[in-house]
């Protein structure tokens, strides 16, 4: 096997704190009954506001399928609602739906923990230089581009 040095690499120092985080806002949401997958959806939803699940499921880098079943359970729970195009009735639309706005509350109040937890003994100019620093890694990567791309996408 090719030996690989892990220590020097910008993608396995990203993708750990990256699964750290995730993981840590997991573990807050999951006592709030929203995991973290629902949060993606409605994060993406207040954010970007009504799109079609194609479009979402590639934001949240996860299969069309995948994303069905969460936002079945989603719906049933009156968080969001789907509507059918009506030129394309293959295209299904989902919007947020008032009745998620505790979920969402809980969600950011959850989020904010995790940033404190997070950043804690960075001082503000730190965090300011990783910010600008993860911005470089993206737009070097072509990342900017992409999510660009897919807050504009209507499929």
């Amino acid at each position: 096997m090719l030996p690989y040095d892990f220590d020097a690499s910008i993608g396995f120092w990203i993708c750990m704190a990256n699964q750290a985080v995730q993981r840590e806002l997991a573990d807050r949401l999951e006592p709030q009954g929203i995991t973290y997958r629902q949060a993606q959806v409605l994060g993406n939803l207040i954010h970007s506001g009504e799109m079609t699940q194609a479009t979402l499921a590639r934001k949240m880098f996860i299969e069309p399928p995948t994303l069905v079943g969460i936002l079945n359970r989603m719906e049933r729970d009156g968080w969001i609602g789907r509507t059918i195009c009506p030129s394309d009735r293959r295209k299904k639309y989902v919007r947020i739906n008032p009745e998620a706005a505790d979920a969402w509350s809980k969600v950011v109040e959850c989020a904010y923990a995790v940033r404190a937890k997070a950043s804690d003994g960075l001082t503000d100019e730190e965090l300011a230089t990783l910010k600008r620093l993860l911005e470089k890694v993206r737009a070097n990567l072509g990342a900017g581009v992409e999510i660009a791309d897919l807050a504009a996408c209507d499929d």
